[in-house]
């Protein structure tokens, strides 16, 4: 869990303790991202233990996806140090930095499908680029990927245009597990899906994390899905994790914003919903 440093108003979970030994695959220390002269992110700190489905949620542009992509080196951060399954790359060569790559896997928001390649050359993206592999193994391997999140076998010729919404997150989903990573990034993988579709997709998750042993990083708003199938929450805010733990921890945590969210009139009806009302007042004040 994230260490509770100076001028880092991060509050951990009541059972912290529970983390104690754990195998952190994921850990960012303060982390600085800006733009120009806005800063997005302040010396943030941030641990993904292994084997835990970890929801990250925040207000619109707090800088969820901004995290995200630094974390991926899409981004580049002014400070700090970010390590992925005990390495950093800023430390690797090259042939490491691929090879560490070849570990990870990520599904962006809208699928981020190739629109002139079909779902089975999608999936082989990864493929193609890290690995020489003859192409009927890669049909093969593509197809086993296919089968793994519940897409019919004849979506492997259909192109991204031809599919449904459900169907573009399961074939990016699909692709994201092309070479089978350990750490898998997930950015909104449930936004524009009907509740069942997200609650069908929320339990493909967790299977794929307990078949295959996977860490997920979870950028998501979707209140059932951190109900669900989450085993911590991390709330950004003020440019900094404020607060990390469990659903118990986020309902006990003094903050408008996290009141208003957890508590608030979409919650589960199981949240206690007579102190949202005032938590989301007082929010308001405040912006």
């Amino acid at each position: 869990m994230a260490d509770n440093v100076d001028q880092q108003p991060i509050e951990t979970s009541k059972n912290g303790t529970e983390n104690e030994g754990r195998d952190v695959v994921l850990s960012a220390r303060d982390v600085t991202v800006g733009f120009g002269s806005k800063v997005v992110l302040d010396k943030l700190n941030l641990d993904i233990y292994r084997g835990e489905i970890l929801g990250f949620v925040g207000a619109s542009g707090t800088g969820k996806s901004v995290l995200m992509r630094t974390v991926l080196r899409l981004l580049p951060r002014r400070s700090g140090t970010i390590k992925i399954l005990g390495q950093d790359f800023d430390e690797l060569d090259e042939p490491e930095r691929n090879a560490l790559d070849m570990r990870l896997g990520v599904l962006f928001q809208q699928g981020a499908l190739f629109s002139s390649l079909t779902v089975k050359e999608n999936i082989q993206v990864p493929m193609r680029e890290y690995l020489d592999l003859p192409a009927s193994l890669m049909d093969e391997l593509a197809h086993l990927k296919i089968r793994m999140v519940g897409l019919a076998a004849d979506a492997a010729d259909k192109y991204p245009s031809e599919l449904s919404g459900g169907m573009i997150k399961r074939a990016a989903l699909a692709r994201a597990l092309a070479l089978d990573p350990e750490l898998v990034f997930l950015d909104e993988p449930t936004s524009g899906l009907d509740p069942i579709g997200a609650a069908e997709f929320d339990e493909l998750i967790a299977n794929l994390r307990d078949s295959l042993g996977l860490t997920v990083y979870m950028v998501t708003h979707d209140l059932d899905s951190l109900f669900s199938v989450c085993d911590r929450i991390a709330v950004l805010g003020k440019k900094r994790v404020m607060v990390e733990g469990t659903i118990d921890d986020m309902l006990a945590y003094d903050d408008p914003w996290v009141q208003a969210y957890f508590k608030g009139k979409r919650a589960r009806s199981i949240v206690p919903q007579e102190d949202a009302p005032a938590a989301r007042a007082q929010h308001d004040s405040g912006k």
